[in-house]
């Protein structure tokens, strides 16, 4: 077993911990006087900057801006050597990150005067190519911003439903319909949905996984199916990056330029870069992909893909911000004969019972 010491800041307080570090079988393992304060997967483990001599690391995806530094040279070799996500000479992201500048500025240079027509293309080109590892870190500030510009904090509760006693039964729902769908999507990112108290019938997927479910989409559902397409059709915006690509045709120049400078979500890019998922509209042709992409989940888990038309009938012309699941990209009319078409005759069992739906309307009651 291979240890050593490090210092442990735990993201809440500013104070410094004297720790002792293990590499265990599966998990990094922090201790302190003989207590275990921490065991991060290795899986969960990420690089942060620091000075040639410090390896920092952190858990990626906590609330918490906790982070171990080691001066241990041999113990940072091994950790290297074990926790996949840590490239300590970043020869593996720096090659994928001047794959992708090198890309766009040789196309931007040579389409720099039809830039207005040249970037949406350039957008698409670029999209697959960028690392997960960025995606992500992109999703995780975009998510940030997002929440800054939503949360009007009303009636004092939290922006998130599902965390009150009485609101838990409601999120175990949701987390078992989003199970369901999850388990047959084969993402390469896991999924992080929410419900948010917004009023309006509406759901986003921002870069990176993480989806926003809002409490008027809620109310305006008859079944659990119905949330499900609607959800679904969210989940093929995620798979096809469509979320990243919005931000790349917006804010490319200036996402790209902070990526050359290690600084990729950093300034207004951010700024811009929110405000792109949340106000701006797909084109037909996407939109009929996340519809068809969603229709065929449903079709997989035997639900009701059917259900995402019957909604989208119901609250057609509803607008507000963020009215994207709603856009009449194409017409609301074609958008659902052909998810008519594409639905699945059979149908299985449906996706909640009756008191699990029951309690999902209710996930954002409140105390």
């Amino acid at each position: 077993m291979i240890s050593a010491t490090g210092t442990f800041f735990d993201g809440i307080t500013s104070a410094r911990q004297e720790v002792f570090v293990e590499l265990m079988p599966q998990a990094l393992r922090i201790s302190r006087g003989g207590n275990v304060i921490a065991e991060w997967p290795y899986t969960e483990i990420e690089q942060l900057s620091a000075p040639d001599d410090v390896l920092r690391v952190g858990r990626r995806g906590r609330g918490a801006l906790a982070r171990l530094e080691i001066r241990d040279t041999a113990f940072a070799a091994a950790l290297d050597d074990i926790a996949t996500t840590i490239d300590r000479t970043d020869t593996t992201e720096s090659r994928r990150r001047s794959k992708v500048a090198a890309w766009s500025f040789a196309a931007v240079a040579s389409l720099a005067f039809v830039a207005l027509f040249a970037l949406p293309q350039i957008a698409a080109r670029l999209t697959p190519l960028l690392p997960q590892s960025i995606e992500r870190k992109l999703g995780e500030v975009v998510e940030a911003q997002m929440r800054a510009t939503l949360d009007t904090g009303r009636a004092g509760l939290p922006f998130e439903c599902g965390t009150a006693e009485t609101e838990k039964p409601g999120r175990a729902a949701l987390d078992r319909l989003i199970g369901q769908l999850e388990a047959v999507a084969s993402l390469p990112l896991p999924l992080q949905a929410n419900v948010v108290r917004r009023a309006e019938a509406n759901a986003v997927a921002l870069p990176g996984g993480h989806i926003y479910v809002f409490e008027g989409i809620i109310g305006k559902a008859e079944s659990a199916d119905e949330l499900a397409g609607v959800i679904a059709h969210e989940i093929g915006h995620v798979a096809r990056r469509d979320g990243v690509k919005s931000v790349l045709q917006t804010a490319g120049l200036s996402f790209l330029f902070g990526m050359v400078l290690g600084d990729f979500v950093g300034g207004s890019a951010v700024i811009i870069a929110a405000k792109t998922v949340l106000q701006s509209s797909y084109s037909r042709e996407t939109e009929t992909a996340a519809d068809a992409y969603g229709v065929a989940l449903m079709n997989k888990i035997g639900g009701d893909a059917d259900a995402l038309g019957r909604i989208l009938s119901r609250v057609a012309g509803t607008h507000g911000p963020a009215s994207r699941i709603l856009l009449d990209h194409p017409e609301t009319p074609e958008r659902v004969a052909a998810i008519h078409a594409l639905a699945a005759t059979t149908r299985g069992k449906p996706l909640l019972d009756s008191a699990e739906w029951a309690a999902l309307k209710r996930i954002c009651a409140g105390p």
